[in-house]
């Protein structure tokens, strides 16, 4: 049959599963556009390139599949390529077009040409794939190697370039393939390392299992919840995979921030990790909390790319392929034989709970402004059971993982990168994957929210039930924090303060959101409530207390572990 170009790019998406796209429309794509509207795809503009690349990669992240963001040419990839370097550190399938002029323009040897640069070069470091559609028909063998690559081995980013002269060729196209025709889907593992793995999980006295991000990106948290009753041990989170899988909230322990979570890896004769790079924020798997019992520990891990066993450590049972096919081989291997729940389980379960419960009885109360433990005790627990949860932010993420008392299934939020600026788009993608079903609350400190604040107006339009919970210190206060450790408690903070007189909430309104200003913790949850009642996106400005937001950071030396260059 015979196609346009942009109809074709849209046929192949669409095979993958994919019916959304973010982007400004660059001129090379507005028809690419039109079209995807017609067909009834989430079609969604942002008010910057690199808000939008954000939104792909919550959208890739909720769904489990490969996302799309469109930038326009010259300074709209620009914009994008902070997205870009962050879907790749953040291992996240996203496939970024953009634009380009046509190809005649670029070879030229001249100067002065408008809205022009060698785009290529400016990502081909930060992505998987990278390449420049240069004849009509190679769009399928491009677009199907940019999907192969983004969602084979450790998932990623590619950039697919359009030049003005090909996107509205025609074609004569065959049928378009499913993704099992041109890609492998599913891989499992070998059943005689399944078979060695189900022998040491069966032998093990005290397993752990450690779940990260992948975990969540993969929509696997059913399977994992199989295989954890049957292994009947604690569930580890790494600080990437702070989503709860559903039946495992009391049994899922923190790493690193929670006693019951130091005990049962210190003990541990067993680790599986599942979805986890076993990176720096867990000391790779053999510093810190690991040194201990280190001989007598056994790993097994599941990993799709296969380049990765053994790097960070050893491991015994490498089980390469995704996740979602090899756990439920793991899961059937040993569901004739369960484990005998670890002795310990109930009394971690115990000490974790009065943790959490300490930790809301202990957190500063009474002051104004707000201390931010407080704040975080008092919206967390306001949090909707069913709700999408984003962070973002330094200092006030450093309070939210250790005073957290809501236990999400979903979480968004930028560890691996650690770009801040992320939560509102996040929030904006998450939102729109799940077609606004759920209440979603973000909460970020105000350096963090203000880096895409104009995204509020794309919450408006799109009509997310979303609240934005702002710690406001006025200041970049992790930042101001390490001004204070370094050169003392009365050093001069440089650039990293302003106007007092920010008000969030009446920015928020001018968005067209409710907004309301809170200085007292007993006001933060009524807010909250009224907030997701009055039907429109609502952003909750706290003062938070800047001497507590900056000096009294919880489990900060834990957290500097992740930083211990050259050392772990």
């Amino acid at each position: 049959m015979s196609v346009k170009v942009y109809e074709r790019i849209l046929d192949l998406f669409e095979a993958e599963g994919i019916n959304t796209l973010f982007g400004i429309p660059d001129p090379n794509f507005v028809h690419l556009f039109r079209l995807a509207e017609e067909r009834g795809w989430n079609v969604v503009a942002p008010h910057h390139e690199e808000s939008a690349g954000f939104m792909a990669e919550a959208v890739s992240r909720m769904t489990g599949k490969a996302a799309v963001c469109i930038g326009t040419l010259g300074p709209g990839l620009a914009n994008l390529s902070g997205a870009i370097m962050c879907a790749k550190v953040e291992n996240s399938p996203v496939i970024f077009l953009g634009g380009q002029r046509a190809r005649i323009t670029e070879q030229r040897v001249r100067r002065g040409r408008i809205q022009f640069v060698q785009q290529m070069a400016l990502v081909e470091n930060s992505v998987k794939y990278h390449a420049s559609i240069e004849y009509p028909e190679q769009t399928d063998e491009i677009i199907r190697e940019g999907l192969r690559k983004a969602l084979s081995g450790t998932p990623g980013p590619v950039y697919i370039e359009y030049p003005q002269n090909v996107i509205l060729e025609e074609i004569d196209a065959p049928p378009v393939l499913p993704p099992e025709k041109y890609r492998l889907v599913g891989q499992t593992a070998g059943a005689d390392l399944v078979a060695e793995a189900a022998d040491l999980i069966g032998s093990a006295k005290q397993p752990v299992l450690l779940v990260g991000h992948g975990v969540h990106t993969a929509r696997g948290g059913a399977s994992v919840k199989e295989l954890a009753d049957l292994m009947a041990c604690p569930v580890i989170q790494t600080s990437g995979g702070t989503s709860f899988i559903e039946g495992l909230e009391d049994r899922t322990f923190p790493y690193g921030f929670s006693a019951a979570s130091i005990d049962a890896v210190v003990n541990s004769d067993l680790c599986l990790a599942i979805g986890t790079e076993l990176g720096e924020p867990v000391h790779f798997g053999r510093g810190r909390h690991w040194v201990a019992n280190e001989a007598n520990r056994k790993w097994i891990l599941i990993e799709q790319d296969p380049t990765s066993i053994g790097v960070n450590r050893p491991i015994d049972v490498p089980l390469v392929g995704d996740l979602r096919a090899i756990v439920p081989q793991l899961v059937d291997a040993l569901k004739d034989s369960p484990r005998t729940p670890t002795p310990e389980l109930d009394g971690w379960i115990k000490q974790e709970a009065a943790q959490l419960a300490e930790l809301a009885e202990t957190a500063p109360s009474g002051m104004s402004p707000v201390h931010p433990a407080r704040l975080i005790v008092e919206a967390t627990k306001a949090f909707p059971a069913d709700g999408i949860m984003v962070r973002d932010g330094g200092a006030t993420t450093i309070f939210g993982w250790t005073y957290s008392q809501a236990k999400p299934h979903d979480v968004m939020w930028n560890q691996n990168f650690g770009h801040l600026g992320t939560g509102l788009p996040y929030a904006v993608g998450a939102g729109v994957a799940d077609g606004g079903k759920r209440p979603m609350m973000l909460i970020t400190g105000d350096s963090s929210f203000q880096f895409h604040i104009a995204e509020l107006e794309t919450a408006a339009r799109v009509g997310l039930p979303l609240v934005c919970v702002v710690g406001v210190d006025y200041a970049w206060g992790l930042e101001v924090g390490v001004y204070k450790r370094t050169f003392g408690h009365d050093s001069l903070e440089t650039g990293v303060h302003w106007s007092k007189e920010t008000r969030l909430d009446k920015v928020a309104e001018g968005f067209g959101c409710y907004g309301e200003y809170v200085e007292r913790d007993e006001d933060i949850a009524p807010a909250i409530k009224r907030a997701y009642a009055s039907g429109r996106p609502g952003v909750i400005h706290v003062a938070v207390d800047p001497k507590a937001n900056s000096e009294e950071m919880p489990s900060y030396d834990e957290f500097r572990t992740w930083y211990a260059e050259g050392q772990q």
